[in-house]
């Protein structure tokens, strides 16, 4: 829902009540993953989508129905089982969406924290039962760091939840827990479901290396949702007017920055380094490969890549280390120009971290096809 943030704090601001439909559980090759979200306005605007356009029709009417009742609303969309699902997805999988009248000033909570780079939460009440007095389906608490708002704040189970809410937060992840009443015989429908969505700040590329290269891994970067900062020793190079896509353009040693933020690299960070000069990679990737970054590139032919090798043994570098890192940077795509080279980096940091192994959806081999493409 991140990318709806500025829109419906526009709604908020504008005082337009609105409902929420967000994908809070997936089964199978779903086209989207749990925290997408469309919003519909009292007016009828739409925002964002669940599903890329399979279902969208039929969650409009559910928001707009809830609008009107007030009443929070769960649905089911798949495909196949044409008795259970009123509406098919063409593109495969299953959806859970529950829909919710949003409250206004938590709208603005998230909208600031997210606008100021703070974590932050919503923890939302998707199913309960009789066991749970006071926890209605709807009811949701904003957690961040050290807070706490929302109905169920100051009870025991508000605790709870927060609590949960605050590691899913933690890791930047969104997903459905669910809460047993404690004690020993629960029986089965007494958990109370609550989808968390976190807003974790965006995580990090730095890209290394004031060249054309890293223009188009920058932009792609930004693209992909990365707060993205260029770093290069050399101030006739690196500046704001040739990067106008980074975030942060800094003048400095490559390894020398990246030694003094070490403790802010975590695992979701991605380093690109772009120098293809020794004198510059050799040290970097050897500060590198010491952090736990999630990804670690670097650009050059198979040669620069054993001398680079050679190098970082060297310097004492141990090889379960070395085998972290990505080099020749990006998949083999058969690019060449800078443009085609992002494609093929961006394209094995998504693999990497979402376990794709990079083959043709198609079962085809590649090389077929490529004289249509003339």
């Amino acid at each position: 829902m991140r990318d709806l943030l500025e829109t419906l704090d526009g709604w908020r601001a504008a005082g337009t009540r609105f409902a929420q439909a967000s994908v809070v559980r997936t089964w199978s090759s779903s086209p989207r993953q749990p925290g997408a979200a469309m919003a519909v306005s009292e007016h009828g605007e739409v925002a964002g989508s669940v599903s890329g356009g399979c279902v969208e029709g039929a969650v409009y009417e559910l928001a707009l129905e809830v609008l009107e009742t007030g009443v929070p609303a769960s649905a089911v969309y798949g495909v196949g089982e044409d008795d259970a699902f009123a509406v098919g997805m063409t593109c495969g999988g299953t959806v859970e969406v529950f829909v919710r009248a949003v409250d206004l000033s938590q709208v603005s909570l998230v909208a600031e924290a997210v606008r100021h780079g703070r974590p932050v939460a919503t923890a939302t009440v998707t199913a309960s039962a009789a066991r749970w007095p006071g926890a209605a389906v709807g009811s949701t608490l904003v957690v961040g760091p050290g807070e706490v708002h929302g109905t169920l704040g100051g009870t025991e189970l508000g605790r709870r939840i927060a609590d949960r809410a605050h590691g899913l937060l933690a890791r930047g992840e969104t997903g459905t827990f669910q809460l047993c009443p404690g004690g020993h015989g629960e029986q089965r429908g007494d958990e109370l479901t609550v989808f968390v969505e976190s807003f974790a700040p965006r995580p990090r590329m730095l890209v290394f290396g004031a060249n054309d290269f890293a223009a188009a891994v920058i932009r792609t970067g930004r693209f992909l949702g990365y707060h993205v900062t260029l770093v290069d020793a050399r101030p006739v190079f690196a500046t704001r007017g040739r990067f106008p896509d980074a975030d942060d353009v800094v003048v400095a040693w490559p390894h020398v920055y990246l030694a003094e933020r070490a403790d802010a690299v975590d695992e979701r960070t991605v380093l690109c380094v772009l120098t293809h000069d020794p004198k510059f990679d050799v040290p970097l990737l050897e500060a590198a490969l010491r952090t736990r970054a999630g990804y670690i590139g670097a650009m050059g032919s198979r040669r620069t890549h054993e001398d680079r090798l050679a190098s970082l043994r060297a310097a004492g570098v141990p090889e379960t280390a070395l085998t972290r890192l990505s080099s020749p940077i990006g998949l083999d795509l058969g690019g060449r120009t800078p443009q085609e080279t992002a494609i093929a980096v961006a394209a094995e940091i998504i693999a990497l971290s979402s376990g794709g192994t990079g083959r043709r959806l198609n079962g085809q081999p590649f090389g077929r096809g490529a004289d249509q493409l003339q």
